[in-house]
């Protein structure tokens, strides 16, 4: 159960389905919400730099700093990452790992030299997808500002000689919208590609939808918007997500 929390201008927010135009504020420091979740018993946290991805020149790094001080459990990072410099920058800010996305659609050897020099364990690949009326989910960027011809699986395939161990997963069209999650794409992927530690991310709005993600395959689950809005907490996801499956 990976609770997560999107900052702009170093308030909590949450966009739906990734439009910046769709915002809803939460809070205007983050901090506590982070050390709620920890003291919940959450044991990995995401943090997603919603300025950094829009524009990378806006990176909100000593913000990122402080809040990752500010908390024991590791935390992946994610926003606008851009470089080797930028990955090395969130490392060395406290990052456990780095979230990378467009990049690894529009410079995929450029990633891959990441990967040889973090190494699999330190980068997150985010493929965020829009299920096309086709049935393929085609990766998007720019914060999902931008649509590629590309699908999950091709990039994943591209990857694989890179080790690559840790893929976020997001189906754009459920993304805050609370109204369950894409169980069948993950089902789908993790069959596929079981070497990888795939993370689903958005629909979670209750927890039967955590609940139907039990045999899916999936490792972890982003959860954001509903425990910032009191739909369950942590702990309560926590029990449901290692629940027996029956």
């Amino acid at each position: 159960m990976i609770p997560a929390i999107d900052l702009i201008g170093g308030k909590v927010v949450r966009l739906s389905q990734g439009d910046y135009a769709r915002q809803t504020t939460y809070g205007d420091d983050p901090l506590p919400y982070l050390q709620t979740y920890e003291s919940d018993g959450a044991t990995l946290l995401h943090l997603v730099d919603l300025d950094g991805a829009k524009n990378p020149q806006a990176r909100q790094l000593s913000l990122l700093s402080r809040l990752l001080r500010g908390v024991a459990v590791p935390v992946q990072v994610g926003g606008g990452v851009r470089s080797a410099d930028d990955v090395a920058a969130l490392l060395d800010a406290g990052a456990a790992r780095v979230v990378v996305g467009s990049m690894a659609i529009k410079q995929p050897e450029e990633v891959m030299r990441w990967f040889a020099l973090f190494g699999a364990e330190k980068i997150v690949l985010a493929l965020d997808v829009r299920v096309g009326d086709d049935g393929a989910p085609r990766v998007a960027v720019a914060g999902w500002q931008e649509a590629s011809a590309v699908t999950i699986e091709e990039v994943l395939k591209q990857f694989a000689p890179c080790g690559v161990r840790h893929v976020l997963c997001t189906d754009i069209a459920r993304d805050g919208m609370m109204r369950g999650a894409n169980v069948a794409l993950y089902r789908s992927l993790t069959q596929a590609f079981p070497q990888v530690a795939f993370q689903a991310s958005g629909g979670i709005g209750a927890l039967d939808d955590i609940a139907a993600l039990r045999d899916s395959g999936v490792v972890g689950i982003i959860v954001g918007r509903a425990l910032l809005e009191g739909k369950f907490t942590v702990k309560e996801a926590i029990e449901c997500w290692q629940k027996p499956i029956q």
